[in-house]
């Protein structure tokens, strides 16, 4: 069977997109999106996200494999791209942009803003040590600067589940990280029994941070939005930003907001080219 796909990207985080609308299961399977992830054996990507049809009033679905195999709750910069390729499905006639779609966690409200930009509403984030989960402090409490071990170093963590989990540190250099060396120790660390993603955020200023990421089964990415929302809900709860902030990433800029309880963010999705396999 041949199967037709487009390549986005947001901020260089790049994903294979697929019309899965006629089946409510993905056309691929895990193994199968590990080979077509593969950057020199494969198409190339972090990820392989299929437009589902929709269900309990939502109008598609989400589905998102990892590199690894793997399958997040959900994915931010993914969503952006899905957004984008429906409007392409849909040649921009959806009620203006707007499209409900169902994800592991839950309904996620991404729009087509101008200049093919993607404004999305990504929730509330939970903020208890057993919604992220983590066994860091009590299931009770909110995991703020709590301490823990990696690489032989006491680092000063802070986590965040925008639909799926984050360990954000704060360090004075992002760029003097040795990421590949310590982000799946991070990861793979006992006191999270979901693995996590893990982002390493410099203050530039309260509206401006600096951030690299490790993504919990696909390693080191350009961009990661739930990341960037975690890292920004981090900084206003150990009192480092404000509500509002540009978050710089290896592969451009994400605006995010957190405005009353819920975050939005706002940033490209891009069409590369597409293809079938």
């Amino acid at each position: 069977m041949s199967i037709h796909f487009a390549k986005y990207h947001g901020l260089g985080n790049d994903f294979i997109l697929i019309d899965n609308r006629s089946s409510s299961e993905p056309l691929v399977t895990p193994e199968q999106a590990v080979k077509l992830c593969d950057r020199n054996f494969g198409i190339g990507a972090d990820g392989v996200i299929f437009a589902l049809p929709g269900e309990h009033g939502a109008d598609y679905a989400m589905r998102i494999f990892n590199s690894d195999g793997s399958e997040p709750e959900m994915c931010g910069n993914g969503i952006r791209c899905l957004a984008g390729f429906l409007a392409n499905l849909d040649n921009n006639t959806h009620k203006n942009g707007t499209y409900r779609i169902q994800t592991l966690a839950g309904i996620i409200t991404p729009q087509i803003t101008s200049h093919g930009r993607v404004r999305v509403d990504m929730g509330v984030p939970k903020l208890l040590a057993a919604e992220i989960p983590t066994t860091l402090c009590p299931t009770d409490q909110k995991v703020i600067n709590q301490s823990m071990d990696v690489a032989g170093q006491s680092w000063s963590v802070t986590c965040v589940n925008m639909g799926n989990p984050h360990c954000i540190t704060f360090v004075e250099d992002v760029a003097a990280i040795p990421l590949e060396i310590i982000g799946s120790q991070f990861e793979h660390h006992p006191v999270f029994p979901q693995r996590t993603n893990t982002e390493f955020i410099q203050i530039v200023r309260r509206d401006y941070l600096k951030m690299r990421v490790w993504e919990r089964g696909a390693g080191a990415t350009l961009a990661c939005g739930t990341g960037a929302c975690a890292a920004l809900v981090a900084g206003v709860l150990t009192g480092k930003c404000n509500r509002t902030a540009t978050v710089e990433l290896p592969g451009g800029c994400l605006e995010i907001e957190w405005s009353l309880d819920r975050l939005y963010m706002t940033g490209p999705a891009e069409r590369v080219f597409t293809g079938q396999f």
